[in-house]
């Protein structure tokens, strides 16, 4: 028996997609929230960098010199300024943040 799906949560108006046969969908555009620039710390920055690099928080923080505890306070920061809630959908929308974050210099 399968279980039924979460509720997903509401699509941005100005969302554009396509359906594939199999019910696949592939996103292709749609406005990031916020107007502004995102303004990241330069250590959110570094951290950003790092988690496109794969690397795990263990190693960012020995990279880094400083505890795992802060390198995930970090990360938890980084991921509530783009609005994004895994490293996954980091990597999958920073062609999306473009010159808005910096880190498509990564």
């Amino acid at each position: 028996m399968k279980r039924p799906h979460a509720p997903l949560p509401p699509a941005p108006g100005d969302l554009i997609a396509l359906e594939s046969d199999d019910g696949e969908l592939a996103v292709l555009s749609f406005t990031l929230p916020g107007d502004g620039a995102i303004n990241l710390s330069s250590a959110e920055s570094d951290v950003a960098r790092h988690i496109l690099a794969g690397r795990s928080n263990s190693e960012i923080a020995a990279l880094r010199r400083c505890s795992t505890r802060t390198v995930a306070n970090q990360v938890a920061s980084l991921f509530r300024k783009l609005g994004v809630r895994s490293r996954l959908e980091l990597v999958a929308l920073v062609p999306l943040f473009g010159a808005r974050s910096g880190l498509d210099d990564a």
